[in-house]
């Protein structure tokens, strides 16, 4: 049986990028920019370094360097006054990004080299060190929001004291 790489990689971005999906919803638009402490980054830092971190990677991914010269990494640090919606479009901006580039993989190409910093990677090494920073990522983002959302933050997986009656219901 052959596996498909890419739709599996495929897969297990979209379920990263669901989870970011679901935690963004339980929070408001000044909430998107609380910090615990001066050195911790916001949910919008996250966003926007998530977001340029994609569209530096992805764009022409096979053809150039994986880091561009036109992004401005440290400035996605900087927690600028953008509104949820600006974030959110942003977000999807990079997301797509990352899945129209995808979209144009096939498992034969797993070989063929790109270069992230002037480093070569394999395309498989180089998806599978996106997928390792954005579910990181991904987790940070989480995390803060459900700090955030408190008593009203919606489970994103197994609420707690849910495992027997999640494991009854799915192997039955």
């Amino acid at each position: 049986m052959a596996v498909d790489i890419i739709a599996t990689i495929r897969k297990r971005f979209q379920y990263y990028k669901l989870l970011g999906d679901k935690a963004l919803t339980q929070i408001d638009s000044t909430q998107m920019h609380w910090q615990p402490l001066p050195e911790s980054n916001s949910v919008a830092v996250i966003v926007r370094h998530m977001a340029g971190n994609m569209r530096s990677r992805f764009t022409d991914f096979l053809s150039s360097d994986g880091e561009k010269p036109w992004r401005h990494r440290d400035t996605e640090f900087e927690d600028q006054a953008a509104s949820k919606n600006e974030l959110l479009q942003d977000w999807e901006m990079g997301w797509n990004c990352l899945f129209q580039a995808l979209n144009t993989l096939d498992n034969d190409m797993l070989e063929q080299q790109v270069l992230i910093r002037s480093e070569p990677h394999t395309v498989l090494d180089a998806l599978l060190r996106q997928l390792a920073h954005y579910s990181y990522h991904v987790g940070q983002l989480v995390y803060v929001c459900k700090g955030i959302a408190g008593e009203k933050w919606q489970t994103l997986s197994i609420p707690k004291g849910g495992s027997d009656a999640f494991n009854q219901k799915t192997f039955r």
